[in-house]
């Protein structure tokens, strides 16, 4: 059983960061970031495979967020820059061993945290 613990999330304004962050009992092969709106289906937003460093970001976050792990301590993390209100959703942090992973699908991720809210504003 793997347990991820979200945080980081909060309210900004229109251009500003965040960085979230997610602590993991253990690592698993791959590891991402999911995000949810009212009303709206969770969509992936990044993942990283742990032991080659690749990464794959949705088409709405590339260029402005960043996913990074610190292998020693098992977090993994979520820089958002130029945060846009369209961001705003809830987060959560996901792991998982499947190899296809990277097609950042929610149903290939087994464990997954109790999200952390991220509200930007105009």
């Amino acid at each position: 059983q793997v347990q991820l613990v979200e945080s980081g999330g909060g309210s900004v304004q229109a251009g500003g960061s965040l960085r979230l962050s997610c602590a993991a009992s253990t690592f698993t092969s791959y590891m991402g970031w999911f995000r949810q709106a009212p009303g709206k289906e969770r969509e992936g937003v990044a993942a990283i495979s742990i032991g080659t460093g690749r990464t794959r970001y949705a088409d709405s976050v590339k260029g402005r967020f960043t996913i990074s792990r610190e292998n020693g301590e098992d977090t993994l993390y979520l820089q958002m820059d130029s945060l846009k209100p369209d961001d705003s959703a809830m987060y959560y942090c996901a792991a998982t061993a499947d190899p296809l992973a990277l097609q950042l699908t929610p149903n290939r991720f087994r464990y997954w945290g109790q999200g952390t809210q991220v509200t930007v504003s105009s």
